[in-house]
């Protein structure tokens, strides 16, 4: 009996003609290039508008705080977007150049995980200091609160510190030895945490921060064309339906 005689008396479909599962492949790829800009760049306004300095002691900051409580407001908006972007943005460099760089990809891994994954555990006192001011609390109590941190918040500092500034560095280097992107705009991504670092923490310059989260922008917009540009069997194996070997 044919296949064909079998599925017209069963009335079930010959192995052949069951569809797989669906290849998601490409609509992976243009969602996570969608989103790797936008981690960087809402960085950039949020360092930009956040209404103290990296150098600003308790006081100084409660006070900026307690004085522009929209840009504060601001500031946790866009560190959110931030908490929820960055990640997939490394996720999508590293299969961009894990294959000819496994050693550089691996290190900037182990650093940009935790480093933006602190980020969101550094937020938490923006939102004490905001949530106080919205509340009413006594400003010389907020500073109270706000100086008081618990020993992980520093550890914390630390790992986002180091992880985001000695990961980026890494990330571009990767890109530059890969060819992935213009070797200039690697040089540009590799260079940007460093000078964020000396905006933030050495000069206080929100404008030279926003200009270096700016050139981290544009290194992860050109990966993102990277990516939207990658064939798909060079950026995933394809689907396999269950209990089938590949073929």
């Amino acid at each position: 009996m044919t296949a064909s005689a079998t599925s017209a008396t069963t009335g079930r479909r010959p192995a052949s003609a069951v569809a797989g599962p669906a290849d998601l492949r490409r609509a992976t790829r243009w969602l996570v290039a969608l989103l790797m800009p936008v981690g960087p760049a809402a960085v950039a306004l949020l360092r930009y508008n956040l209404p103290y300095l990296t150098t600003s002691d308790s006081k100084e900051a409660v006070a900026a705080v307690y004085a522009d409580q929209g840009a504060e407001s601001l500031v946790l908006w866009l560190g959110l977007v931030a908490v929820l972007t960055l990640l997939p943005g490394v996720y999508a460099v590293i299969r961009l150049t894990h294959r000819r760089s496994p050693r550089l990809s691996a290190a900037a891994v182990l650093l940009l995980v935790p480093g933006y994954l602190a980020l969101a555990y550094l937020l938490s006192a923006d939102v004490l200091v905001w949530t106080a001011a919205k509340a009413g609390v006594p400003q010389a109590q907020a500073v109270a609160m706000y100086g008081t941190a618990h020993p992980t918040s520093n550890i914390a500092a630390v790992v986002f510190v180091l992880g985001h500034v000695l990961g980026t560095v890494l990330l571009g280097i990767a890109l530059w030895r890969t060819r992935q992107i213009p070797r200039p705009v690697a040089i540009a991504l590799a260079v940007s945490q460093p000078l964020h670092f000396v905006a933030a923490v050495i000069v206080g310059s929100p404008t030279l921060d926003l200009f270096a989260w700016g050139l981290t922008t544009v290194g992860m917009t050109a990966a993102a064309v990277a990516v939207v540009r990658t064939p798909d069997d060079d950026w995933d194996l394809p689907p396999v339906t269950a209990g089938r070997p590949a073929v």
